[in-house]
C-alpha cells in the first residue's frame, strides 16, 4: 500500500537546514536532547559527552528525559510556543509528520544529501526515522524530504526460559501460545506470558499491531485512508480474539497496564515463561543485581533465551527505534551543532563503537559488525528482523489514532469491553479521526 503525496503545506512549513554545517561556537555550549526516561538514554548522554567531546572539547551534551507517557506532549507543548529548552528532540517515526506539518523542525534534505552515505543504510531505516511522507513499509521514496536521521533502531525480542520450555523457542505464534500455557500449568506462579498491555505510550496499541500483523490484518489502507472495514475486517478480529481470549489468560494477575518496566522486572525475578518486550529495553536482563535467575551474567544466559517473533500468516515484527531531529526554535549555533553532530555520530567508525556501547546502530556495515552482534545476546535478532519490520500510521494525526487504540485495547485486556466491540470501535474512532483532518501524507504500512 503506497503513501499519499505530499502535503504542499507541510512541505513549505518546515524551514530548511543549509547543506554545509555553519560557522561552529569556539564557547562552551550545552548541546541538548530530549528523550523519555529509559537506558538508552542515559547511555546516550554518557556515549557522547566521551567520545564526541574528543572533537568538540568545548561542548557538552545534556540528554533530558521524560517518562515515557509524557514524551510527546514534553516536546510538542514547547514546540506550540515556538521556544525549545532542548536542540535535537528524538522523535518516534510516527511523529515526524506532526512535527513537519507544524514546521517544528528542519528540513535536512539537502544536508544530508551532501553529508551522509546514503547507500549505508536500509532505505527502510531511513526512511522511518526521517522521511516524511513515509513510502510503502521496506522502501524509501528517493524524491521525499528528509527531517531526521536514524539513533536508534529497535524492535520486539521474544525472551524464553530455556530452563523450562526447553533450547529452541516457538516457531509460530500458535505453537507459542501452547507452549506458554502448558509452562504455566507446569509451573506454579509462573505465568505463561508477559507483555505490554498499558494504556499509555504506545503500549497496548503495539501489542494489538503484533498480533495484527502475524495473523495477516492491516492497521489500515493508507492509499485511501481507510481504517474501518479493514482494522475489523475478520484478520483483525481473529488477532484481538487471540490476544484477548487466549494470550491475557497466560499472564500474572494484576498485569493489565504493564510496560516495559513491568515486564522486564517479571522476567528478572523468574514469574514469566515467555515475554516480548523492546531489544532496546532489554539489556537490564543480563545484570545480576536486577535478576533472581543468576548470580553472573552466564548464569543467567543459561536460563534465558532472545529469539524473533514467531510467525503465523505472515512474519512481520514491529518498528521502533527514533530519529534525531533538529528544533526550528533552537539558537543557530546549536542548530549547526547538532548538525555537525548528526554527521559525526552516523560516521561507520562511531556507529560501531555505539553499537558496543549498547546502542542499536541503523548502518548496515555497523549491523553486521562483531562490535554489535557480540555485545548482546539479543542484538542478532534485531538484525534479522529488520526486513520484517511494519510500522504503524505515519500522519500528523498519529498522537489522536494512539490513544484511541491504546485505550480500547487496554480496556478489552482488562474486560471492560469485548474484543470485537473494543476493535469496531477503534475502527470508528480513527476514522472519524481522518476523516475530519484535511492534511494527506502518510504511509509507513
Amino acid at each position: 500500500m503506497a503513501a499519499c503525496g505530499q502535503d504542499d503545506g507541510a512541505k513549505a512549513s518546515a524551514p530548511k537546514a543549509p547543506a554545509a554545517i555553519p560557522e561552529l561556537a569556539k564557547d562552551p555550549l550545552t548541546l541538548s536532547f530530549i528523550w523519555f526516561d529509559w537506558p538508552p538514554a542515559h547511555a546516550l548522554e554518557a556515549f557522547a559527552n566521551a567520545e564526541y567531546t574528543k572533537e568538540r572539547s568545548n561542548v557538552t551534551v545534556k540528554v533530558k528525559t521524560v517518562p515515557n507517557a509524557n514524551w510527546h506532549d514534553a516536546m510538542f507543548t514547547q514546540f506550540a510556543a515556538h521556544k525549545t529548552d532542548f536542540d535535537i528532540p528524538i522523535l518516534d517515526s510516527q511523529h515526524i509528520g506532526e512535527a513537519v506539518t507544524n514546521g517544528n523542525i528542519l528540513d535536512i534534505t539537502d544536508f544530508v544529501k551532501a553529508n551522509i552515505d546514503l547507500k549505508a543504510y536500509n532505505p527502510y531505516l531511513l526512511a522511518a526515522y526521517g522521511q516524511f511522507p513515509q513510502a510503502e513499509t521496506g522502501k524509501r521514496d528517493e524524491n521525499a524530504s528528509m527531517y531526521g536521521l536514524p539513533l536508534l533502531g529497535d524492535t520486539w525480542t521474544m525472551i524464553y526460559r530455556k530452563d523450562l520450555i526447553g533450547d529452541k523457542p516457538p516457531q509460530t505464534w500458535d505453537e507459542m501460545i501452547s507452549v506458554a500455557e502448558k509452562c504455566q500449568a507446569d509451573h506454579p506462579g509462573v505465568s505463561g506470558l508477559a507483555f505490554h498491555q498499558a494504556n499509555g505510550s504506545d503500549a497496548a496499541a503495539v501489542t494489538y499491531n503484533t498480533v495484527n500483523g502475524v495473523y495477516g490484518g492491516n492497521l489500515w489502507d493508507s492509499k485511501t485512508r481507510k481504517i474501518d472495514g479493514v482494522l475489523n475486517d475478520t484478520a483483525g478480529q481473529e488477532a484481538m480474539d487471540v490476544l484477548v481470549n487466549k494470550m491475557k489468560p497466560l499472564t500474572a494477575k494484576g498485569s493489565g497496564n504493564w510496560f516495559i518496566d513491568e515486564v522486564n522486572a517479571a522476567v528478572a525475578q523468574g514469574k514469566a515463561c515467555i515475554a516480548f518486550n523492546w531489544i532496546a529495553a532489554s539489556g537490564g536482563l543480563l545484570d545480576p543485581k536486577q535478576s533472581t535467575l543468576g548470580t553472573t551474567r552466564e548464569q543467567i544466559l543459561d536460563k534465558l533465551g532472545f529469539a524473533t517473533l514467531p510467525s503465523q500468516k505472515t512474519n512481520l515484527v514491529p518498528l521502533g527505534g527514533m530519529g534525531m531531529h533538529v528544533s526550528a526554535y533552537s539558537p543557530k549555533a546549536n542548530q549547526a551543532e547538532a548538525l555537525n553532530f548528526m554527521k559525526w555520530f552516523e560516521r561507520a567508525d562511531i556507529q560501531k563503537k555505539w553499537a558496543a556501547a549498547g546502542g542499536v546502530p541503523s548502518r548496515t556495515d555497523a549491523l553486521e559488525s562483531p562490535e554489535f552482534l557480540n555485545a548482546g545476546p539479543f542484538n542478532k535478532v534485531y538484525a534479522d528482523s529488520v526486513p520484517r519490520m511494519r510500522d504503524m500510521w505515519n500522519v500528523p494525526e498519529y498522537a489522536r489514532l494512539v490513544d484511541i487504540e491504546n485505550t480500547n485495547v487496554n480496556a478489552a485486556l482488562n474486560g471492560a469491553k469485548k474484543p470485537k466491540d473494543a476493535l469496531d470501535d477503534i475502527a470508528k474512532q480513527q476514522q472519524g479521526v481522518l476523516d475530519s483532518g484535511s492534511r494527506k501524507g502518510g504511509g509507513g504500512l
